[in-house]
């Protein structure tokens, strides 16, 4: 059971960016998948996380109107698309997968979430 993050790079301020995580192994139609970030430093945070069908998605506060969490259970992968990118959204971006969103997606140790991708580097900065 793997996840792997893909889509980082290097944004100038106010871009976009489209981050994927595809599934390897199993189907992620039973799982909620999350997105997490962590950058130098810092403790590791949630940013959004997905039900297993896409019905229900919850956000971050910072970035809550900028960041979509979507997902395509058909090709086994779970997008998070970025647009107004800002120097502070720079950090190793995660996925990660759980049998539902609940509250653990917001806060470390995020309980229950497993298979967690070996991340992808996002650089905002000009």
């Amino acid at each position: 059971l793997q996840l792997v993050e893909s889509g980082g790079g290097l944004v100038q301020p106010g871009g976009s960016l489209r981050l994927s995580c595809a599934a390897s192994g199993f189907s992620l139609d039973d799982s909620a998948i999350g997105w997490f970030r962590q950058a130098p430093g810092e403790e590791r945070e949630g940013v959004s996380c997905i039900s297993n069908s896409g019905a229900w998605t919850v956000y971050a506060d910072s970035v809550k109107g900028r960041f979509t969490i979507s997902r395509d259970n058909g090709k086994k992968a779970v997008y998070l698309q970025m647009n107004a990118l800002k120097p502070q959204d720079t950090a190793v971006y995660y996925c990660a997968a759980n049998t539902l969103c609940g509250t653990q997606w917001r806060k470390v140790p995020f309980l229950g979430f497993s298979s967690w991708g070996p991340g992808t580097q996002v650089n905002v900065s000009s």
